[in-house]
């Protein structure tokens, strides 16, 4: 079957930055299989495959080479932009129906504000064992890292600067043991999200690192979905003076990316996350997948 598909880099006004997605438009009616293997095949971290709903404007389904997961942050917006790039929605409200709920999106040209779910706080996690992940000291920790969902959970894990950021690496036995050490119930968590309280350029606050285990690629450009989590960590534990801010991610790899992020409610009392940024359209074309 052919497929029509738009890749786009999200979380940037440029190609070749952010963070990349390949949107299967029509793709939802695809088996988990195909669409595991079209996201080895791009070779990104994520794919996406829409569909219609009977619930909200449009269905869209996410997937890593390895599963397929119930939101995700940068693919969100390059779904969005690829839609609009096609004429398939105008600027205004938008309401996508994922695993993780409803998700409100607010289009403005190439600018998509999604409207994250109100964060769950989760399993506080052993420093030593975190830290253990990315090879780092547990004094290079700050704060008790959290499990923290805005749709996907993440271990949100502050880290003391950004030389501290860049020399995290991943360590697949330690990556095993944290698993382990997950009281999961079921629930997909991702690896630990880091993050350092200042950005890789001046416009940025903070500064982040997702690296991730095989068979995804080793590190991933942007993470949207994450940055919802660390944004309700940050402010619940009185870690930024303020709900907005600007969070960077991406610069250590030559894919430098940028979002706005305004947390909802007071700190003991979040009821959303909007998190807003751009997406470039890469490439489109027909995808022969089924």
């Amino acid at each position: 079957m052919a497929f029509e598909f738009d890749w786009v880099d999200a979380f940037t006004d440029t190609v070749f930055g952010g963070n990349g997605c390949a949107v299967v438009h029509g793709g939802a009616v695809l088996s988990d299989a195909v669409c595991m293997a079209y996201v080895r095949e791009t070779s990104l971290v994520e794919c996406t495959f829409t569909g219609p709903s009977d619930v909200a404007d449009i269905r869209v389904r996410y997937f890593l080479a390895s599963r397929e997961i119930p939101f995700a942050g940068h693919p969100t917006v390059a779904t969005v932009v690829a839609l609009r790039n096609r004429g398939m929605i105008s600027d205004g409200p938008l309401v996508i129906e994922t695993l993780a709920g409803l998700i409100p999106v607010e289009v403005l040209g190439d600018r998509v504000t999604m409207t994250q779910i109100a964060p769950v706080f989760g399993q506080k996690v052993d420093v030593a064992v975190v830290a253990a992940v990315g090879g780092l000291d547990p004094s290079d920790i700050l704060h008790e890292p959290q499990v923290v969902s805005t749709g996907l959970p993440f271990c949100v894990t502050v880290v003391k600067d950004r030389a501290t950021l860049e020399r995290a690496s991943m360590n697949a036995d330690a990556l095993a043991a944290y698993s382990a050490s997950l009281d999961q119930g079921g629930v997909d968590i991702m690896e630990p999200f880091w993050v350092t309280l200042e950005g890789a350029t001046q416009a940025g606050d903070t500064f982040s690192r997702l690296l991730m285990a095989p068979p995804s690629p080793p590190e991933d450009p942007f993470t949207g979905s994450a940055t919802g989590c660390m944004a309700s960590y940050l402010w619940a534990h009185g870690l930024i003076d303020g709900p907005t801010f600007t969070a960077e991610q991406g610069h250590g790899m030559g894919r430098a990316g940028q979002a706005g992020v305004e947390v909802l409610g007071a700190r003991d009392a979040i009821t959303g996350v909007k998190v807003s940024g751009q997406g470039a359209l890469v490439m489109s074309g027909k995808v022969y997948l089924g």
